[in-house]
């Protein structure tokens, strides 16, 4: 009975740690703009089991998969609690969680993927925002309640082994070693892992491919395939603290349709080359904290996502009051941001206190047409950022899958200029309602630039308090209605400000009612 009453007492105060300590965070939410239910951590069973108790051996060789497994059930059965991957590297293929399943990694453990594409078998599920089939992911959960990925470890896709790669984007050494595997080539600077991988990549809508007719052609694509890394589907308490997240096969982070998700103090990493290596996409989830995170990735850093084309539309669940805090983003194709996939809309988002640091973009908001949706009510504050390799704000309502850079060596950005006009319907994406106040970026190509529909141009933004020095160009809008600044202060190369196509547009307390295609400069 001591046993017992000492074990119910280190439960309850370990409980009451927890709950102390994710009230460090309710500052967050004093005079938000929007109503939001206070996120919280998922609570575990005190039941725990060690990895080496199920034959796991961590050499980084011995394949682990099955004993995760046989793990995993035990606690299970238990009701649940905390599984424990201690020092060593755990090779292993993928693992799927069960509810209250902590995945807990201790100081110097490493879970590493097998690159084997056999380990992981074709699941029906939603990648870029269609519903397709992929290769299971090497962590996945789905419909889950209380489940967390925690400790001072790292988790390793071995991500190279699945993933193109453009010859540009690596030293001469690095394309010799990985293009040695064998594979095939699209051209002779852009590199397959496989010749089914090329053939997929021929007739894909991005990176989605057209559905082949056979199982047998459907394996002979696998390795285009290619999984996010942590596959999160319609679960409820997501809980991912301190483990490093790196080298994913696609997205690296991926939780979709979840309720109540804390992600604190990972960091995660790709390397800059890594195609389509997103470091977070929250995908149609509500109610979700992001904070004190650093990312440091091939493509977009911290990305809000829900669901793209018909596909997004259908599904029709938005992603909605999230708060972003105190994090940093190295490389990546932009720090914070919204879409391309948004066609299920997105709302209710704070953003701040963070800083951006050698992204291609800071603050990235893109959509084209055919994906519907609406995005708004996004508040964002206090950004700090350093060598913005293009914009440090850019509404770009014509994306088509390149980064902003890519666009700006390739011309699309002209190409953008002289469209026509299409009625608008449910395929008409809308941006509207974004406050974006004291931003300060040093060194940057262009201070922002904002291009949106003439049947639908970007709406009702209002940016106050903005420092840029060092910069080539200053803002540049068009097809804007309702854009407002407000005490902006650039030091560019050009004009501080042009304008077309726009209505509405107030620049230091003074409005111009309509500008035409000839347009407006201003220096101030």
């Amino acid at each position: 009975m001591k046993k017992f009453f000492s074990m119910v007492c280190a439960c309850l105060l370990a409980l009451s740690a927890q709950a102390t300590d994710i009230k460090k965070y309710d500052a967050l939410y004093e005079n938000l703009p929007f109503q939001m239910e206070k996120v919280t951590r998922p609570q575990f069973p005190a039941n725990e089991v060690n990895i080496k108790d199920f034959g796991a051996i961590g050499d980084g060789s011995s394949l682990c998969t099955t004993a995760f497994a046989k793990a995993i059930d035990a606690l299970t059965q238990k009701g649940g609690g905390k599984l424990i991957v201690p020092q060593g590297v755990w090779f292993t293929g993928p693992i799927v969680l069960k509810s209250n399943i902590n995945l807990h990694l201790e100081k110097g453990a490493v879970i590493l993927f097998s690159p084997d594409d056999a380990l992981y078998p074709f699941i029906e599920t939603s990648f870029e925002g269609l519903d397709t089939r992929r290769c299971q992911s090497p962590i996945s959960g789905h419909h889950l309640t209380n489940v967390a990925i925690t400790g001072q470890g790292c988790i390793d896709g071995n991500g190279e082994y699945w993933r193109p790669l453009k010859k540009q984007k690596v030293t001469d050494a690095q394309w010799k070693q990985i293009t040695s595997r064998g594979g095939a080539f699209k051209r002779a600077d852009y590199w397959f892992p496989s010749e089914g991988a090329l053939k997929a990549d021929n007739s894909a809508n991005m990176n989605v491919p057209k559905t082949p007719v056979s199982e047998e052609e459907w394996n002979e694509i696998k390795r285009f395939l290619r999984p996010v890394m942590i596959s999160l589907v319609s679960c409820k308490n997501v809980w991912l603290n301190g483990v490093i997240f790196q080298n994913s096969p696609a997205w690296n982070i991926h939780p979709l349709m979840c309720e109540n998700v804390l992600i604190e103090d990972v960091l995660v990493r790709n390397p800059s080359y890594a195609q389509n290596g997103d470091g977070l996409d929250l995908e149609s989830c509500k109610n979700a904290l992001i904070v004190n995170s650093t990312f440091d990735v091939g493509d977009d850093g911290i990305c809000i996502k829900s669901g793209k084309d018909a596909d997004g539309r259908k599904r029709g669940i938005p992603c909605e009051n999230v708060i972003v805090n105190g994090c940093t983003v190295f490389k990546g194709h932009g720090g914070f941001v919204v879409g391309s996939e948004m066609s299920g809309g997105v709302k209710n988002i704070k953003v701040s206190d963070c800083q951006f640091l050698g992204t291609d973009v800071g603050l990235r908001f893109k959509s084209t047409r055919g994906r519907g949706g609406v995005v708004e009510n996004i508040y964002i504050d206090n950004m700090s950022m350093f060598d913005i390799q293009t914009d440090v704000i850019t509404f770009d309502l014509y994306y088509g899958g390149k980064s902003a850079v890519e666009v700006l060596n390739d011309g699309d950005e002209a190409k953008s200029q002289k469209v026509q006009k299409f009625k608008v319907d449910e395929t008409t994406p809308c941006f509207r309602n974004i406050d974006i106040n004291h931003v300060i970026c040093r060194t940057a190509r262009r201070a922002a630039y904002f291009n949106g529909l003439p049947e639908m141009p970007v709406s009702n933004i209002h940016i106050k308090d903005m420092e840029v020095n060092n910069a080539e160009y200053g803002i540049v809008i068009n097809r804007t209605d309702g854009v407002k600044l407000e005490n902006i202060k650039v030091s560019a190369k050009t004009h501080t400000f042009e304008a077309k196509n726009s209505k509405n547009v107030t620049v230091n307390d003074k409005t111009y009612k309509k500008i035409d295609e000839k347009g407006i400069t201003l220096d101030f």
